[in-house]
Order: structure tokens, then sequence, then C-alpha cells
């Protein structure tokens, strides 16, 4: 394959997953919205789908910075879309598509699920009542990164270095 097509197969990859991810997501936090709002429901075990709202950050911290997660999202989905170019792996390029897809699944919900920008509350609803509540975006976020970190270290084992994604090529 010359450079070209390599690169147009990993933008075509990191949008497929990331648009994927993003779409189920929002389809299961309406759903969510819709079905939850006279209680939790118990599906098995320690799993329950309970509606519950986040207008933090991770696991709640930093309550009222919403503007503030929904820039830093903003600038992580450009660097990650920049980033693809840099991993070998095409299992690393679907890593970066769960995480851009995460992020803008949160990021989607602090700007249309409020009064403006970064004012809405991300909507979570999946409770193993041991572990904070999150939603699909949540999970591929972290699933996205440690696959990504695997494939990292393996690229670098392989003396394949990445690129620093901040510097100037044709790659971006």
């Amino acid at each position: 394959m010359d450079v070209s097509s390599i690169k147009r197969r990993r933008t075509f990859i990191l949008f497929n997953v990331s648009s994927v991810l993003l779409a189920l997501d929002q389809l299961t936090k309406s759903l969510a919205l819709s079905r939850l709002e006279d209680g939790p429901v118990e599906v098995f075990w320690t799993l329950r789908f309970f509606l519950a709202s986040n207008t933090g950050f991770a696991f709640g911290t930093a309550e009222g910075f919403g503007r503030w997660v929904g820039v830093v999202a903003l600038i992580i989905s450009v660097m990650l879309i920049r980033m693809k170019n840099q991993i070998e792996a095409t299992g690393g390029v679907i890593s970066l598509g769960l995480i851009l897809g995460g992020a803008l699944g949160n990021l989607a919900d602090r700007i249309f699920r409020g009064d403006g920008w970064g004012q809405g509350a991300v909507v979570d609803f999946i409770d193993l009542q041991f572990w904070p509540i999150f939603n699909l975006a949540d999970a591929g976020i972290v699933v996205g990164v440690g696959s990504l970190v695997y494939y990292l270290w393996k690229q670098d084992k392989n003396g394949l270095k990445a690129k620093s994604f901040g510097a100037r090529n044709s790659d971006a």
C-alpha cells in the first residue's frame, strides 16, 4: 500500500469507529433518559441501570467546570485526529477511534443537554454499584486508552518509534 492509501484507511477507521461509538452512546443515553425516570432497573448481580448526571469531570470531580471540561475534550479530540498517522497498528487506530468517540459523546451531552456551551450534564446510567456510574462513552475512553497504551508499547518494543504528534510533518 502506498502512503496516501494508508492515511485514507486510517482516517476511515478512526472516523467510523468514533461515529459508531458516538451514535450508540447517544442512543443509549436517550433510552436511559426515557426509560429510567421511574427509578433503577436491576439487570444482573450488581449491574443495574440508574439515571445520573455529571456536570464535572471523571467520577463527578470538578463539578461546575463543564465549560473547561468541554474545551479540554475539544483539544484532545483534535490531538487524537492528528495522532492517527503516528500509530502503526490498525488496533491502535481503533483505540484512537474509541477515545475520540467517547470524548465526542460526552462533549455532545455538554453542548446539547444544557442551556449553553458546557452547561449541559453528561448522562450516566450504567451502575455496577461498586464503581462510579458511567456510560458507553466512558467505557469507550477507558478501553481505548488501555488498548492504545498496549499498542504504543508494542510499537516501541518493535522499534517502530511513534513520531511526536506535535511535530510538523506531512502525516497530519
